[in-house]
C-alpha cells in the first residue's frame, strides 16, 4: 500500500463506532520540526491513537489535549517549541516549533464535513478544508487554491486567521515497459507515496513473477492509460525503448494533465522521438513536457541507480515545478 495519510478516513470510522474522535493537524512549522504542515494524527475518546503531527515527540501532550477537547467539545491551538517547557517535558529538543490544530469532530469540526471530505479522497477529487481560527467557521471547497493544489501546500494564509488543509488524491505511477527499472522503481516510489502499476502487454515481462503482489496491466499502453485514467496527481514513466509502446503511451500522456512525463533513452533517441511527435502534430511545447533522457543527471548506472534518478526527478517535478 502506499504510504498515503488516511487520518481522515480512521477519525470517520471511530466516530461511527462510537468511540468520537479528534483530528490534530500541523498547521504552521518553524525551524527544524520533523513534520510538514498538514500531517495529522486522529485520536479516539478511548484514547486510540493514528498517525503522527511530531514524529514522536509531542504526540503524548496531544492525546491528553485531544481527549480534553472530546470532553468539552472546544477546538485548540497548540503550541510546542525548543523555548517552551512543556514541549522539553515531553522531548521536543530539535530546535523546531510547531503549531497544531485540534478538533473534535461532531462538536467542533461537523461530521457531515469530515464525510464530504473522505468521500472526496475516495473519489480522488481533490478538495481543501478551510478553517477560520477566529471565528471558527469552516468549509470544503474544490475549486481555487491553484498554487496549493498544485504543490501540495498545506499552511495559514497570509491573513494570519486562515488555515487550508489540501487533501489531493493519492499519487499515482504508471510504468511503461515490465524491464529491470521497473522493479527496482516500483518499490521505492511505494515508499515514497505513490500508487504504482506496471503496463507491458508482454507477458514475459508484466507478470506476476516479476512484480509479485503489485498491478500488472497486460494490455497496449494506450488502451490501458484509457481505462484507468491520467489525471494531475499522475506520472507517467516509459521504459520500453520500443515506438510501438513508447509512442501510444505518449499521445494520450501530452493530451492529459500529468505532472511528470518521463521516457528512457539517450539523447539521439530522444530526438528521433522529438520528430515523431511533432509529426503526429504536437507542439514543441507539448513535448518539451517530456523528461528524456529520463532521471536528474547523477551519473546512474545500474538499474537501481537509474530509478533513484527517476523519483528524485519525478519528486522535483512535484514540489519544484517544471
Amino acid at each position: 500500500m502506499p504510504s498515503v495519510e488516511t487520518a481522515p478516513e480512521q477519525a470517520l470510522e471511530w466516530v461511527k463506532q462510537g468511540k468520537g474522535a479528534a483530528l490534530a493537524t500541523v498547521i504552521e512549522t518553524w525551524g527544524s520540526a520533523p513534520r510538514r504542515a498538514g500531517a495529522q494524527m486522529v485520536v479516539s475518546g478511548t484514547g486510540d491513537m493514528m498517525g503522527s503531527v511530531s514524529g514522536g515527540c509531542v504526540e503524548g501532550a496531544v492525546v491528553v489535549e485531544a481527549i480534553e477537547a472530546l470532553e468539552d467539545g472546544a477546538p485548540r491551538m497548540l503550541e510546542y517549541g525548543v523555548s517552551d517547557g512543556d514541549a522539553f517535558a515531553v522531548g521536543l529538543a530539535c530546535g523546531g516549533t510547531i503549531k497544531i490544530l485540534v478538533e473534535p469532530v461532531g462538536a467542533s469540526m461537523p461530521q457531515a464535513t469530515l464525510e464530504a471530505l473522505v468521500q472526496a479522497r475516495a473519489g480522488r477529487k481533490q478538495a481543501a478544508y478551510v478553517v477560520d481560527t477566529e471565528t471558527w467557521d469552516r468549509r470544503l471547497d474544490h475549486d481555487g487554491h491553484t498554487a496549493r493544489f498544485a504543490k501540495d501546500r498545506t499552511g495559514m494564509e497570509e491573513d494570519g486567521k486562515t488555515f487550508v488543509a489540501i487533501h489531493n488524491p493519492p499519487l499515482r505511477l504508471a510504468i511503461v515497459g515490465g524491464v529491470h527499472i521497473a522493479q527496482a522503481l516500483v518499490p521505492m516510489a511505494k515508499l515514497a507515496g505513490y500508487d504504482p502499476y506496471i503496463i507491458d502487454p508482454r507477458e514475459a515481462f508484466g507478470s506476476e513473477a516479476r512484480f509479485p503482489g503489485e498491478r500488472v496491466i497486460n494490455d497496449w499502453p494506450d488502451e490501458a492509460l484509457a481505462e484507468v485514467g491520467v489525471d494531475a496527481r499522475t506520472a507517467l514513466v516509459l521504459l520500453t525503448h520500443d515506438p510501438k509502446l513508447d509512442d501510444p503511451a505518449l499521445h494520450i500522456a501530452l493530451s492529459s494533465e500529468a505532472f511528470y512525463i518521463g521516457a528512457l533513452g539517450s539523447t539521439r533517441t530522444h530526438a528521433k522521438r522529438v520528430v515523431r511527435l511533432e509529426e503526429a502534430g504536437f507542439s514543441p511545447e507539448q513535448i518539451a513536457r517530456i523528461k528524456g533522457p529520463i532521471g536528474l543527471d547523477i551519473g546512474a548506472a545500474s538499474p537501481p541507480e537509474i530509478a533513484v534518478s527517476i523519483l528524485a526527478q519525478m519528486v522535483a517535478t512535484l514540489r519544484q515545478g517544471a
